[in-house]
């Protein structure tokens, strides 16, 4: 497997991971109150994690966090592999 095709794949990987956790993130806040920061939150991504580690989902906001780093290097790299 080239280093091209890997690169891809992780980042698509990386990617997949980041849109789940911050799907699941989204839905966490959606069953707590108030509910309108679920609304907020899911097209302002920033806030999810920032409003999930106030209710308490520590989890999902270390999962979004590694997930966004991850894809955000793999940017890079893929950007400078051209």
């Amino acid at each position: 497997m080239s280093s091209d095709l890997r690169l891809v794949l992780l980042l698509v990987a990386s990617f997949g991971v980041f849109v789940t956790a911050h799907v699941a993130l989204v839905f966490g806040l959606a069953v707590r109150h108030p509910r309108w920061r679920a609304l907020v939150a899911l097209p302002v991504a920033p806030l999810a994690p920032y409003w999930g580690a106030r209710a308490g989902m520590h989890a999902r906001v270390v999962v979004w966090g590694i997930s966004a780093a991850a894809y955000i290097v793999l940017r890079l790299l893929a950007g400078a592999a051209r």
